[in-house]
């Protein structure tokens, strides 16, 4: 699944085209739940830093979810993520990402790329 995301609006609707095709492939709720928090940290990432908009895809790989998110504007996320305090508003995305998924990596063709279980 491939998806262009524009705005907040857009990336809802993506967001729940991708879960409704997790769950009709069965895929336990809480793994549908970790991809969706996942890619919304990713995607709203894009959005703010990236210029307005960017580019959404999704590929079942097995046992995993590979999640790629390609902003207008290249963004290079921090190889390391750690937490902010507990009691800031910003600063916890990324490291919800690495804590959610197997593994995430960057190239300029695909992006910020993640890896996430699904069973």
């Amino acid at each position: 699944m491939d998806f262009e995301v524009d705005g907040y609006d857009a990336l809802r609707r993506a967001l729940a085209r991708m879960c409704d095709a997790l769950t009709r492939e069965d895929v336990p709720d809480d793994a549908v739940f970790n991809c969706r928090l996942v890619a919304n940290e990713l995607l709203v990432n894009a959005l703010e830093y990236g210029g307005g908009s960017a580019s959404f895809g999704v590929r079942r790989e097995g046992d995993l979810l590979r999640i790629s998110v390609r902003s207008v504007v290249r963004f290079r996320p921090p190889e390391t993520s750690c937490c902010s305090d507990v009691t800031s508003e910003r600063g916890r995305g990324l490291f919800l990402v690495d804590a959610l998924s197997e593994s995430r990596a960057y190239s300029d063709e695909e992006g910020i790329c993640v890896l996430v279980k699904l069973i």
